[in-house]
């Protein structure tokens, strides 16, 4: 059963970082694309970044660029969004999603 588990979110001053992760089951990661989306409180759906299987090659929306970062542990089956110098902008449900499935997502909220 393929399952997605995010982590990671929190409450974040402006300017403050943290690390979402995305933990797999039922299949692997390493041969298979991964997406990262959220979910505004406007209800806006944003593609964040898009990971290719077996290279890890990253694709990142232009809000992302320069402040948040993909990677993936093959070992662990996880893939990470890490986030830094955040706004309130980025205030939002993150959610990760891979094989036709998404997790519950993790609530990350930018405020000071």
């Amino acid at each position: 059963q393929v399952r997605l588990v995010e982590s990671g979110g929190g409450l974040a001053q402006p300017g403050g970082s943290l690390r979402l992760a995305c933990a797999a089951s039922g299949f692997t990661i390493e041969n298979t694309d991964m997406f990262w989306y959220r979910q505004t409180p406007d209800n806006e759906h944003d593609l964040v970044a898009f990971s290719a299987r077996f290279d890890g090659d990253t694709n990142l929306a232009d809000f992302a660029k320069g402040r948040f970062t993909v990677s993936r542990d093959n070992v662990k089956n996880t893939m990470y969004l890490q986030m830094i110098n955040l706004t309130p902008a980025d205030t939002a449900r993150y959610y990760c999603y891979a094989r036709g499935t998404k997790g519950q997502g993790t609530q990350v909220t930018v405020s000071s």
